[in-house]
């Protein structure tokens, strides 16, 4: 990616995703989200609630999507299904996962700048927050009610929901998007369209929030962008949660 950057006029690798196909890659990445997250909630809610064979379908999804232990299983499930999937289509594709999705070492210096990057949007994110007097994890207050173990739950808010959100976002879709055009316009259009997209899953939030879920995930990818390395948004992505998880025990007193 540093090497694409730097040499604009350098003949550019055949892309492994067509125009067309990048079109059809993002329709069906957003789709299997939301069907992986709906079917992952209702398999552990059919496994996970009491009496669940009694309930009708939509009864299961409904109580299992309010219920923490549900919801962690089913984070779990989805990145298993994510995952597999990515690795599934780069297989078929004929190439190597940690090389397309550029999951390898990056830069102390770099991790450094970014992380600073991170802090000053969150100190202002928090600041605004306060000021507009805005609840944005009031949603999590059901399933800390009901978990069977806080601690699992927000492992898998904290390390695995970012993890497999960064392999779809900043790892599959970015870099499709990114080797359609020429550094450094695929780049931009990249980081705009996967954070515009990578937002708008977030349904949970409101305006305000997904306003700062963009603004947040455009971070994200300047770090992909910098670092030549997808492990730097993800370290990202999980201090990011942790420190709004951290708030939130603190404050809710769990």
């Amino acid at each position: 990616m540093r090497q694409a950057l730097s040499t604009p006029n350098a003949a550019l690798p055949k892309p492994l995703f067509s125009r067309l196909g990048v079109i059809g890659l993002v329709i069906a990445a957003l789709i299997l989200f939301f069907v992986s997250q709906t079917a992952s909630v209702f398999l552990a809610g059919k496994w996970l609630l009491p009496n669940s064979n009694a309930l009708l379908w939509d009864e299961v999804l409904f109580l299992g999507s309010s219920d923490g232990t549900v919801v962690s299983a089913s984070i779990i499930f989805s990145a298993l299904i994510l995952t597999l999937l990515i690795w599934l289509i780069l297989r078929l594709k004929k190439r190597s996962m940690l090389d397309y999705l550029a999951i390898k070492s990056f830069s102390a210096k770099v991790a450094i700048a970014m992380i600073g990057i991170l802090l000053i949007f969150m100190i202002g994110s928090q600041a605004l927050t306060y000021v507009l007097d805005k609840v944005p994890l009031e949603f999590v207050d059901p399933l800390f009610e009901s978990v069977s173990s806080v601690w699992l739950l927000v492992a898998v808010m904290v390390v695995v929901a970012p993890i497999y959100e960064e392999l779809v976002f900043r790892g599959l879709l970015w870099s499709a998007i990114a080797e359609q055009f020429e550094p450094p316009r695929g780049v931009v259009i990249a980081s705009l369209i996967t954070s515009i997209i990578f937002a708008l899953i977030h349904l949970q939030y409101g305006i305000y929030e997904m306003t700062t879920i963009v603004i947040l995930a455009l971070i994200f990818c300047l770090a992909r962008i910098k670092s030549g390395s997808l492990l730097l948004p993800m370290l990202l992505h999980i201090i990011n949660n942790g420190a709004a998880m951290l708030q939130y025990l603190q404050q809710s007193g769990t």
